[in-house]
């Protein structure tokens, strides 16, 4: 299976259906169809298509809170597409690397935008990658600590004055 082709061909399903405002499922088949796209692919296109529009408004915040200056939708389109697929990976694909992510948008970017778009893309994405890496982080932090005050409560003696003693045994 080829992910490039499968993160090409997203692109070019993402833009279209921004504006065209066709059908997602519709596009995905039509593009596939058009690039001959294998079936392992084709899987690949629909969940970074699908993903990235069920989850849109998250993505598109998350952007938004790093991209210092820039308004989503003064960024050209293959841009913003670019980085909602990215951010859709950053995201919510925790089996992909974050770089992974970030260095495929920036070839997408090589090849469908402008000279420039690389920098920005990369500025947005690694911002992007670094905040979400923090969030996970202090989130995976936050996790062991309760687990270790669950385990520590667990392990404490019981109070002195309802303390039983079994039957049979004495101290």
């Amino acid at each position: 299976m080829s992910r490039r082709l499968a993160r090409e061909t997203a692109l070019q399903v993402m833009f279209q259906v921004e504006v065209t405002r066709i059908d997602s499922t519709e596009a995905i088949d039509y593009t596939c169809e058009e690039f001959k796209v294998p079936e392992p692919s084709r899987e690949f296109v629909r969940r970074l298509v699908n993903g990235t529009l069920a989850n849109l408004a998250e993505i598109d915040r998350a952007i938004q809170s790093v991209a210092k200056d820039w308004m989503l939708e003064r960024m050209a389109k293959v841009d913003r597409n670019i980085l909602r697929l990215a951010g859709f990976e950053l995201l919510f694909c925790p089996d992909i690397p974050g770089n992974v992510s970030v260095n495929e948008a920036i070839e997408l970017t090589k090849v469908y935008s402008g000279e420039e778009s690389g920098k920005f893309v990369n500025g947005i994405l690694g911002a992007l990658l670094v905040k979400t890496n923090a969030e996970q982080e202090k989130s995976t932090n936050q996790s062991l600590q309760t687990a270790g005050e669950s385990a520590a409560q667990a392990e404490a003696p019981p109070d002195s004055e309802t303390e039983t003693v079994p039957e049979g045994k004495f101290e």
